[in-house]
């Protein structure tokens, strides 16, 4: 067993583009190398902005010899009357490769043919890694990619230099015009020396020598040492941004990090602009003190170490300061328009072509989340509060801030908000109406902010949704799935118990929908989209299918209420007792479903005519008003537990009577007894969907 490494030497490649592509070139190749019979062990990868590598341990010399069994001409044909092999036999065994001798006779469906065993001997695997690898460097995706000279290739940057090694032997290949070798290069400005790898095995310790850190998370935990070090020294401290490391450790071979300072005037403008001006364009890190206050102090992280890196440092300074005068003065001419100002300019700012524009968007709002808050049991001020939020929550899209620096929208809306004294609760629900940002993403934490924020997403989806811009298979432009599941956790960490279907159709007559049947049409395909989002979300959670379908198809109007019955469902399920129990109710469901022309009325106590009728319905009777009182305190657990209860009367009635007796009153008496008790655990779940 030998080690496989390949490594492909580039230009700089973008730092977004690094990871990606890295996990494709490991995975194709080791899904190439499965499929070639290539026996292998785990994929490492390795990588910097001027190469991508691969290394698999445990390849085997050879791939695994193959053996099939052909089947030939029929026995009649390939031997005479005499048993001897006819040219047609010999003709087989010639094209096969084997002697005629070898052949054998199988029984088929169609009869006795001649078949032999062929076996395909495993060539090397340098062999077959001669076409692999470059199969794999062809085929790795990039968002974007580029020729170079009169080459008919395409890579995200021009290759200079493939290292391909097998053990300590090199897999000879071409592309383009490089031809593959057991050559690397050392770090561009530090150490640009052409370097031998004689072994996989000294791969790390080759390149560490020459200034290049190409493991990934060694790069990666000495980025980190050097940033927080040099940030000590100002007596400050790193804040925390994990996205920002990741994409800084791509953008250098040898991180070397150096502390800045700017003017403390800038402290004025609020601390997000400052960090994100330094973040998104700079890619510099953020100092601040042990209060967590922003201190006027940087990190910028270099790819080389020069001998004097104070002049680095004022160079870093130089740019950062044009950057932050430039954020300072959009704050500024942003502080000179009011809100309403802010909030007209919306009617210029088209929300989607067919829907009209962000000003038509913030009324249907205002409306919506009035709608929401007089389902909401909160503070009288809720509902003023959310409605002001709404109307100015689109509003920081028009400000210059927003517009160079887009990730602060909703964060400028609530600074803005602050600056010009509406209440807190206003400011916070603006910032907090977009979350979650990404899947599994920090909720909203105030009510209004909740209901703010599914406002504002139950109107994204309506509104495509009218207009037939649906998801479809993996095609989510609009990221409308995960605006659903957003809805669905919110109303989940918040006990939003309204619903779903009358905001849904309330959302939907917003957008000036007339007609009954049409907007009940709409109103279904995304109840069904939201049904698909809260069951994906609940078998994500680890629980059953059975028990969701179980509980889903009985009702998924009240969100928090279907986790609340799922969970209370799965826990009975685990019970000891529990199989025998869904048995009965299972049968009282298939026996109601097969009396079709039945019609449920009360249940006649002197039509019974053994005890076992009386025991359940009073045993019933009692369980009623106890389920009723959980339920009431929304104790769903409890629920179940009381309904559990029933199983033995039920088991007894089962064995008592009959129920489809012949007598008619007799058969609707307790056919209606049984759909009551249908009707009492029907409230929870559909039992007959419970696999047992």
């Amino acid at each position: 067993m030998e080690t496989l490494l390949l490594e492909i030497g580039t230009e700089e490649i973008p730092a977004g583009y690094i990871e990606p592509a890295l996990d494709v070139i490991s995975s194709m190749l080791l899904k190439k190398m499965t499929d070639a019979r290539i026996d292998h062990g785990s994929a490492r990868i390795f990588a910097t902005p001027r190469r991508l590598a691969v290394e698999v341990k445990k390849v085997a010399a050879k791939q695994k010899s193959l053996i099939s069994e052909v089947v030939g001409p029929p026995e009649k044909v390939g031997f005479n009357e005499k048993g001897q092999p006819t040219v047609a036999a010999k003709k087989f065994a010639e094209k096969v490769g084997v002697s005629v001798n070898a052949l054998m006779v199988k029984d088929t469906s169609k009869g006795r043919y001649l078949c032999a065993k062929v076996t395909e001997r495993g060539l090397s695997t340098r062999t077959l890694l001669k076409n692999i690898l470059p199969e794999v460097i062809l085929a790795t995706p990039f968002p974007k990619t580029m020729k170079w000279a009169e080459l008919d290739i395409q890579f995200a940057r021009p290759i200079h230099s493939i290292l391909a090694l097998l053990g300590e032997n090199v897999i000879s290949f071409s592309l383009g015009d490089i031809k593959s070798g057991r050559y690397t290069y050392g770090h561009y400005f530090m150490n640009n020396t052409k370097l031998k790898i004689s072994s996989p095995k000294d791969y790390i310790k080759t390149l560490r020598s020459a200034k290049v850190l190409v493991d990934l998370q060694g790069r990666k935990k000495s980025l980190e040492k050097e940033i927080n070090k040099v940030a000590k020294k100002v007596g400050g401290k790193i804040l925390p941004d994990d996205e920002l490391v990741d994409i800084v450790k791509n953008l250098v071979e040898y991180p070397v990090a150096t502390v800045g300072k700017f003017d403390k005037e800038f402290l004025e403008v609020p601390s997000e602009i400052l960090i994100t001006a330094m973040r998104e364009h700079q890619k510099y890190f953020a100092v601040i003190d042990s209060k967590g206050d922003l201190m006027p102090c940087f990190v910028a992280v270099n790819n080389t170490r020069t001998k004097d890196m104070n002049l680095v440092a004022t160079g870093h300074e130089w740019v950062l300061r044009a950057r932050l005068a430039d954020a300072q003065f959009f704050y500024k001419s942003d502080l000179e328009y009011s809100s309403k100002d802010r909030v007209e300019k919306l009617k210029g700012v088209l929300f989607q072509a067919k829907l009209g524009s962000m000003y038509e968007k913030v009324e249907r709002l205002q409306k919506m989340v009035g709608f929401l808050a007089d389902n909401v049991e909160e503070g009288s001020d809720l509902k003023k509060h959310v409605t002001r939020a709404a109307w100015l929550c689109k509003a920081d899209l028009v400000s210059h801030v927003v517009v160079e620096f887009p990730k602060l929208q909703g964060i400028m809306g609530r600074v803005y908000a602050s600056v010009t004294k509406e209440p807190d609760a206003v400011a916070r629900a603006i910032e907090e109406h977009y979350r979650p940002i990404y899947s599994g993403g920090k909720l909203p934490e105030t009510p209004a902010g909740a209901i703010l924020a599914i406002a504002d997403k139950i109107d994204n989806i309506c509104g495509f949704f009218s207009v037939g811009l649906i998801p479809t298979g993996a095609s989510d432009p609009y990221a409308l799935r995960r605006q659903g599941i957003g809805i669905v956790h919110i109303m989940i960490d918040k006990g939003l118990s309204f619903s779903l279907r009358d905001m849904i159709e309330k959302s939907i007559k917003l957008f000036g929908i007339k007609g009954a049947k049409k907007i009940r049409e709409i109103a279904d395909k995304v109840n069904t989209f939201l049904y698909n989002r809260m069951t994906h979300q609940l078998a994500e959670e680890g629980f059953s299918k059975d028990v969701i379908a179980a509980v889903t198809s009985v009702s998924v109007d009240n969100v928090p209420n279907v986790w609340n019955r799922v969970q209370a469902l799965q826990d009975l399920k685990t019970a000891p007792d529990f199989e025998p129990l869904a048995v009965a109710f299972k049968r009282i469901v298939n026996i109601i479903k097969k009396a079709k022309a039945f019609k449920a009325t009360s249940v006649n106590e002197s039509l019974f005519q053994h005890d076992s009728e009386s025991v359940l319905y009073s045993d019933y009777k009692k369980v009623e008003k106890k389920v009723s009182d959980s339920l009431d305190k929304g104790d769903l657990a409890q629920a179940l537990h009381e309904i559990a209860s029933l199983r033995d009367a039920v088991d007894a009635f089962f064995d008592g009577v009959l129920v489809m007796a012949k007598e008619t009153k007799i058969r609707r008496n307790r056919l209606c007894l049984l759909k009551h008790i249908a009707d009492l655990f029907g409230t929870i779940a559909d039992f007959s969907k419970i696999s047992t």
